[in-house]
């Protein structure tokens, strides 16, 4: 494929150039390649240049700094904004309808359950997320939350040939601030909630929300309808946005104009919702949701909201609501003691998301409340005294462990945390810790892990050791004689 089809205006010299491939992984350059040598937070794509050049590549994209190579340079202000128009040209099909979802908590379980509803209703449909890229053939591993635009791109063309119709993505901020998702033709977008996170890459909370904000101010096309949840605070700064780029509002939530829980009763294995949409007493109906928590509900809510502001018929969308799994690795119950103790697995890792999590379980237990947490390295320090003390004030009993300590030193990282909570236990070998956890519950009580979720690793410096906070807590429940489901 010819340069200039992909990024049109180039100069004459890059026009013509043939172009096989696209990556910005030097390792992955195959003969004929655009490889873009970008600058990252850890590494300077510019220095792994030669290696790209000697593997075959037929063109570098790079940002403005001075340099010379033995091949044609394409030289930007934004080179991660040409990759992706580059990657969009190459990969040439997308699904006819893709919503896509950002905030700080609910992301993935909200394009899951969006999958869901929209497969109910006989839509060919996918998300693509933390949880990688599930579709009618299966799940693809992506890497990321929101993987680099040649990925993204790659995999919508991979759908779309096996005849997707639909797909629900995430939009991490990570991946807004760096234009992953540019060149993605987006039908919908959604805002979940805007709390305490990744203040390690985002120098302040407002580059934080402007990140965010990208989706609904850059990315959607004028009249697209903009999914916000009624309920966050952030809700006018993001309905304002919405607004000045000329998008469709549609607010979901307690308070939601279009779509709202009015009541909601908890039961055993799920809640019981009363669900009004739009004005009028004939606008109601009680539909059950098989998962337990209120956050599970409002995520759930959002999905729905995305298929009705595009255009599905709202009783064909609440009959999905009514037949939801739970995602993997939220809220998710691994099984009970002989008790009937239950344990479950959660990804919670926000101060938020912590007190969204213990919230939505209060209801559900007689008893103590038991949680095994720790935070990881190399990430916002400031949240650690935080979730202790979000911890000390919701559960009965705390187990501070070690989560992804990546470089930094495991005992600096505890020791943080129990400067919110300095009543919790330590252990921390995370194992050993949840093993505890289990050991703790009587009949009515549950314990919950946070913090890891669906992560199959534990990060110690630069290794990755297969861990799984879900096949640790089941082997800790034979130990004790429980039962895993």
């Amino acid at each position: 494929m010819k340069l200039a089809s992909l990024l049109p205006g180039l100069r004459a010299d890059l026009a013509d150039v043939e172009v096989t491939g696209l990556t910005a992984d030097s390792r992955q350059v195959k003969p004929g390649f655009l490889f873009a040598a970008l600058q990252g937070l850890a590494y300077d794509g510019r220095i792994f240049i030669d290696a790209a050049i000697r593997a075959g590549a037929a063109v570098i994209l790079t940002d403005e700094r001075p340099g010379s190579w033995s091949i044609p340079a394409i030289q930007a202000v934004e080179p991660r904004l040409l990759l992706a128009r580059a990657a969009a040209g190459f990969f040439s099909y997308q699904p006819g309808v893709i919503a896509a979802v950002t905030g700080t908590n609910g992301k993935s379980s909200t394009v899951d359950f969006l999958r869901q509803i929209w497969a109910g209703m006989g839509r060919k449909a996918a998300s693509l997320g933390t949880l990688g890229a599930i579709g009618p053939s299966g799940v693809i591993d992506l890497g990321h939350t929101t993987p680099d635009p040649v990925s993204i791109h790659a995999t919508l063309h991979r759908l779309a040939g096996e005849g997707v119709t639909h797909a629900a993505m995430e939009a991490s901020s990570h991946g807004l601030a760096q234009y992953r998702l540019h060149g993605v033709k987006l039908s919908a977008g959604a805002f979940t909630n805007l709390t305490q996170d990744h203040l390690d890459y985002h120098r302040t909370f407002d580059d934080y929300r402007q990140a965010k904000m990208k989706l609904f101010l850059e990315l959607l096309p004028r009249g697209a309808p903009a999914i916000i949840n009624a309920d966050s605070p952030e809700r006018d700064a993001f309905e304002e946005g919405a607004k000045s780029s000329g998008l469709a509002i549609f607010t979901v939530g307690w308070r939601g104009r279009d779509l709202r829980i009015s009541e909601a009763l908890p039961r055993g294995t799920g809640q019981d919702l009363v669900i009004q949409w739009g004005a009028g007493a004939a606008n109601e109906r009680t539909v059950h949701l098989p998962l337990i928590g209120e956050f599970q509900a409002l995520n759930a809510l959002c999905a729905a909201g995305i298929a009705m502001a595009l255009g599905e018929n709202v009783h064909a969308v609440l009959d999905g609501l009514s037949k939801l799994n739970g995602v993997h690795g939220r809220l998710e119950l691994v099984g009970q003691t002989a008790q009937k103790a239950p344990v479950f697995v959660d990804y919670a890792h926000t101060p938020d998301g912590l007190n969204v999590l213990l919230r939505a379980a209060r209801p559900h237990v007689r008893g103590r409340l038991i949680l095994v947490f720790g935070c990881g390295g190399d990430r916002d320090a400031t949240k650690r005294p935080i979730m202790g003390e979000v911890a000390r004030r919701l559960a009965d009993e705390v187990i501070v462990t070690d989560d992804n300590p990546r470089s930094e030193d495991p005992a600096m990282i505890r020791a943080a945390i129990r400067m919110g909570a300095p009543e919790a236990s330590e252990i921390g070998d995370r194992a050993a810790a949840i093993l505890e956890g289990v050991r703790r519950l009587k009949a009515g009580d549950a314990l919950l892990i946070a913090g890891k979720g669906h992560e199959t690793g534990q990060i110690l410096k630069t290794t990755t050791l297969p861990f799984s906070d879900f096949d640790v807590a089941r082997d800790a429940l034979r130990e004790v004689g429980g039962a895993h489901v």
